[in-house]
């Protein structure tokens, strides 16, 4: 059996770090290596960064690669260096408040890399008000016999109905088989609120739709169907960060998309439209720049409920789900954002 190479002394954002088992093939199907891996965090930094910022991390590690066991892991690893910055939970494990990585930087992201962390998932919001998520989540998730078409369709569909209460979104693909919608907010707004408004769009697709669209976890009712994960929108969940790989048999990344694309992949039904591996996702920064750059920068406010009146007229025959939303819902400052 050949040694393992010698540790690689690098410089990353201003530190020095020591990088080992470069060669150590992490995606057997594609050849694909730990110091591929490393290498392309290196050179995506300047996009993906900004959507990690002053975001506390879950981490998940494949030691071994994607065909090796892996682990979960919230409290950020120990023994790290003095320049990791770390975020200290109310959240509690073993009895202790949990430490989460906080990777704002270039040498960090680097090192969480060398620790064979290919999946990057952040919080829904930032380390100065973690009661606060900065945007809406919608995880498309397909069930047997669905997929990415299924939940481009969907996503489409999702898209549609926000517009009623004026909310843009912004779709990527999960880098796996689903695919999720953003709908940036960067204005004031709790858990429950953006749960409910994500709740109530997903049951109400589903009840519109039902032979398409699932809004319950149960896998038995998923089977041909979309699930719209609206449960995402809690404050201890996190969510797959844009850009980042997933240990999936190739090494395909979680890819912002323009609507665009997504029509045109379910018109000509080519999944692999939607499919894109990390030269492809470097390509495509160079094109168009981060087109997930609004879900950072997009000022939107949460529509607010309609008081109940005593007596309510039903809606008349004929009425959209969606219009029936809308109504249940209304936007404040003339429904448009700022």
């Amino acid at each position: 059996m050949a040694r393992p190479a010698e540790p690689v002394l690098v410089e990353a954002g201003g530190r020095t770090l020591s990088l080992s088992r470069l060669e150590k093939v992490f995606y057997p199907a594609t050849g694909f290596t730990k110091g591929e891996v490393i290498d392309y965090y290196a050179r995506i930094a300047p996009v993906l960064l900004p959507h990690l910022a002053s975001r506390p991390l879950s981490l998940k590690r494949y030691p071994d690669g994607v065909q090796g066991p892996f682990f979960y892991q919230k409290e950020c690893p120990s023994p790290r260096p003095d320049w990791v910055r770390t975020w200290e939970s109310e959240e509690t494990q073993d009895e202790r408040a949990i430490r989460y990585c906080v990777p704002d930087d270039l040498a960090t992201l680097t090192w969480l890399a060398n620790l064979a962390n290919l999946e990057l998932h952040p919080f829904l919001h930032r380390i100065q008000d973690a009661k606060r998520p900065t945007l809406v989540a919608f995880d498309l998730d397909p069930g047997p016999g669905a997929g990415l078409i299924e939940c481009a369709r969907v996503a489409t569909r999702l898209r549609e109905w926000l517009a009623t209460v004026h909310l843009d979104a912004y779709p990527k693909t999960s880098g796996a088989k689903g695919m999720q919608v953003y709908v940036p907010l960067n204005t004031p707004a709790t858990y429950p609120e953006t749960s409910a408004l994500a709740r109530t769009l997903a049951e109400g697709l589903a009840a519109a739709y039902p032979q398409e669209v699932t809004a319950h976890m149960r896998k038995d009712l998923r089977r041909g169907r979309v699930f719209i994960d609206w449960s995402q929108n809690a404050e201890h969940k996190t969510t797959v960060c844009v850009y980042s790989l997933r240990a999936g048999e190739r090494p395909l990344v979680s890819t912002p998309l323009d609507w665009n694309e997504v029509k045109r992949a379910t018109v000509e039904e080519r999944p692999e439209a939607l499919q894109f591996d990390p030269a492809a996702v470097l390509e495509r920064v160079r094109r168009f720049g981060d087109r997930f750059r609004p879900v950072l920068t997009r000022r939107q406010t949460l529509p607010r409920p309609r008081p109940v009146r005593k007596t309510r007229r039903a809606a008349p025959r004929g009425t959209s789900g969606a219009q029936r939303v809308a109504r249940a819902r209304r936007p404040q400052a003339n429904g448009r954002s700022r």
